[in-house]
C-alpha cells in the first residue's frame, strides 16, 4: 500500500454524479448509530495507544461509561421508541456477555446490529492477519446467536485499522464501513473481494465530537443537527444524500442534553416525506443493487481510477 495514498477509493468530484434515488422517491436516507461499547477497567496495555487517556485504572473514565449502559442507553431507547426510530448500534461485541438485557431489548425492537471490534479498549494496531480474522469470525458468530442476525456492517474498535482490514471485512460479507469519512453519499470500496460500500457515518455531528471535543452546550449541538440535515436535505433533492448520527449513551443521554436532543429528531421528523428513515444494512443494500454499477461506470468514464480501478468485480 502507498502510505501517501492508500487507494482505498477514487475522487470523485460531488458534480454531476449518477442520481441517487431512495426507495419510495425520498431525498435523504436517515439513520441513527448508537454506539453500544463496553470499556475494560484495566484494558492490556498497547504500545501504540493508551486504553484510557489517563492512567489506568481510569475509575472515573470506566464509571462514566457505565452510566452509560445502566441509564443512558434506556433512556435513549425510551426517546427513539416514542418517535417509531430504529437505531444501528455500533456494538462492542464483549457486550453480548456483560449486558445480554441491552441486547436482547434492542433486537426485540427490531434494531440492527454491527461490529464494532470485541471492546473499545481493544485497538486494532499491532494484530497479525490471524488475530484481525478471529475478531470479525467471533463478532458474526456471537451476534447471530444472541440476535438471529447477519451483522452487515463495521467500524473499527476506537477507529483503530490495519493495512489490511476493508479487506478482510469485504472477504467475510459485511456490506458497509464506517470507518471513512470522505462523502456524504455511499461510494464503493477497492477491496480484493466483494462489494464494500463506505458508508457516510459523520464525525461532524457525533456526540463525542460536539461535546468531548468541541465542548457544545446541549442546544448547540441540536442546532448543528438541524442545520446538517437541512443542508442534506437540499443537496438530496438533486441525488440522494445521507445522514448518520452516532450516538453515545454515556453524553446524549444525560439528564441536561437529551431534551435537546428530541428537539433535533423532531424537526428531522417534521420531513418524514422526504426521508427514509433506514437503518446502516438497508441503506448499504440498496446502494449495492441499485447504484454500485452506475457508480464504478462513472468514475471509468470519467477517468478518474487511480491505480486501476481496484473494485472488485463480486456478485451481490
Amino acid at each position: 500500500m502507498n502510505r501517501s495514498d492508500p487507494n482505498l477509493y477514487d475522487y470523485w468530484p460531488y458534480r454531476d454524479r449518477p442520481k441517487i434515488v431512495w426507495p419510495g422517491g425520498k431525498r435523504i436516507a436517515f439513520w441513527i448509530a448508537p454506539n453500544i461499547e463496553f470499556y475494560e477497567f484495566d484494558p492490556p496495555v498497547n504500545p501504540s495507544r493508551p486504553g484510557w487517556p489517563r492512567p489506568a485504572p481510569d475509575v472515573v473514565g470506566y464509571s462514566q461509561r457505565d452510566w452509560g449502559n445502566r441509564i443512558g442507553h434506556w433512556r435513549l431507547q425510551d426517546l427513539l421508541d416514542r418517535h417509531s426510530l430504529r437505531g444501528s448500534v455500533s456494538l462492542s461485541i464483549g457486550l453480548i456477555d456483560h449486558h445480554p438485557e441491552i441486547i436482547e431489548a434492542a433486537n426485540a425492537r427490531g434494531w440492527e446490529f454491527f461490529s464494532h471490534g470485541i471492546y473499545n479498549t481493544r485497538y486494532s494496531y499491532g494484530m497479525n492477519e490471524a488475530q484481525e480474522r478471529a475478531v470479525l469470525e467471533d463478532s458474526i458468530r456471537s451476534v447471530e446467536a444472541a440476535t438471529g442476525q447477519r451483522i452487515r456492517g463495521y467500524l473499527a474498535p476506537a477507529l483503530t485499522h490495519t493495512t489490511r482490514t476493508l479487506d478482510l471485512i469485504a472477504e467475510h460479507d459485511f456490506w458497509y464501513s464506517c470507518d471513512l469519512f470522505q462523502d456524504d453519499q455511499p461510494q464503493p470500496l477497492k477491496t480484493r473481494t466483494g462489494r464494500l460500500v463506505s458508508m457516510p457515518y459523520s464525525l461532524e455531528v457525533n456526540d463525542v465530537i460536539g461535546y468531548s471535543v468541541m465542548g457544545m452546550d446541549p442546544w448547540r449541538y441540536a442546532d448543528v443537527l438541524k442545520r446538517h440535515f437541512d443542508q442534506l436535505l437540499i443537496e438530496g433533492r438533486e441525488s440522494g444524500t445521507v445522514m448518520c448520527i452516532p450516538l453515545h449513551a454515556y453524553l446524549v443521554s444525560q439528564p441536561n442534553r437529551i431534551r435537546a436532543f428530541e428537539n433535533a429528531l423532531e424537526h428531522i421528523m417534521g420531513h418524514r416525506d422526504e426521508v427514509w428513515f433506514a437503518t446502516g444494512s438497508e441503506i448499504a443494500a440498496h446502494y449495492r443493487e441499485h447504484c454500485w454499477d452506475a457508480t464504478v461506470a462513472d468514475i471509468t468514464r470519467r477517468g478518474l481510477a487511480t491505480g486501476g480501478t481496484g473494485f472488485a468485480d463480486a456478485p451481490l
